[in-house]
């Protein structure tokens, strides 16, 4: 869990609400990784946007490819995302 002040998707408005709506998984929740920028729609928009364009953008590696990466990332640092 963060540390810092996040807007729950239940309580959400207006354009926050919305990009929830675009950017929720499956079960309807959106990732703390996001949901850290709530304060600040603009800063989520370039967020996910960023992120979509390394995951799911033109490249020479495959989407399994870029996950991987990730992962081994993400244990390298101790993170659990």
């Amino acid at each position: 869990m963060a540390w810092i002040k996040m807007i729950p998707e239940d309580a959400a408005e207006g354009r926050l609400a919305e990009m929830y709506r675009r950017m929720a998984e499956p079960d309807g929740t959106v990732d703390n990784i996001l949901k850290i920028h709530s304060l600040n729609p603009s800063s989520l928009q370039g967020h996910f946007d960023f992120y979509k364009t390394l995951m799911r953008g033109r490249s020479g590696l495959s989407r399994a490819q870029r996950e991987m990466i990730a992962v081994v990332v993400s244990a390298a640092n101790r993170c659990h995302y």
